[in-house]
């Protein structure tokens, strides 16, 4: 069952059952056989000659991609934000080394960024990475600083001396800044989320393209959205996340 739906790309809406067998490298009357049972069951459903995604499969995903109380709580600074600086704005938290966008508010009116619910970025890359990673578990960053640190844009930093110094100055500011570090032509400044105890819980950004934001301007709005949403998480230390 988990080959089939991993044989599921972000750019896939339908697949057939010889492209789901041929990826995933089983036969195909077990491929077909799987199929039907997950159609069954609404993991997947019939689409023309071939299956796509079913109802299922988007209920789970609901579920356990995006922290619903942690949401719920940042929604109303997030659209404060967005009102404030007309970002794209992203709320994320930290997974194994890497972001996870739990809620995107996109910014009116302007083009829309290559990030999406559910994407995942090294945290490294990434404005909210850094912000996370400043107040994170020292073990966890230098054991994360240690490997290869993988470049995506232009200004990646890949050195981890320039990353420790980086998550110094963000712990001294309260923000973190990005400037074509995730991609060509984005930039962002982000802050993060705590619980009472200090910890990360989460980040939110504001994010736009090169051209269009002066993030050292945004900087400020953006700490005080997190400010405003680490009150609340403060509030309800039974919060689940």
């Amino acid at each position: 069952m988990t080959a089939i739906l991993g044989a599921f790309t972000a750019e896939d809406t339908t697949l057939g059952v010889s492209e789901i067998a041929r990826r995933t490298g089983l036969a195909k009357s077990s491929t077909s056989r799987i199929v039907s049972e997950l159609v069954t069951h609404q993991f997947l459903e019939r689409n023309g000659s071939g299956v796509r995604l079913g109802l299922k499969v988007f209920e789970l995903g609901e579920t356990a991609a995006r922290p619903r109380d942690l949401r719920k709580l940042a929604l109303a600074s997030m659209s404060d934000l967005r009102h404030a600086v007309n970002l794209t704005v992203h709320l994320a938290v930290l997974e194994r080394g890497e972001v996870v966008y739990i809620e995107i508010l996109p910014a009116r009116g302007t083009p829309r960024l290559p990030s999406r619910v559910g994407g995942r970025m090294p945290a490294h890359a990434t404005g909210l990475g850094k912000a996370l990673l400043a107040y994170a578990d020292p073990h966890l960053v230098d054991e994360l600083l240690s490997g290869e640190l993988r470049r995506l844009g232009p200004n990646t930093v890949t050195d981890p001396a320039r990353l420790h110094r980086e998550l110094a100055r963000v712990r001294t500011s309260g923000v973190a800044y990005e400037r074509e570090e995730s991609g060509a032509g984005i930039a962002c400044a982000a802050a993060c989320i705590r619980s009472v105890s200090g910890e990360p819980v989460a980040a939110i950004s504001a994010a736009g393209w090169m051209d269009d934001v002066d993030v050292r301007r945004v900087g400020p709005a953006v700490l005080t959205a997190a400010q405003a949403i680490t009150r609340q998480v403060e509030r309800r230390p039974t919060l689940r996340l």
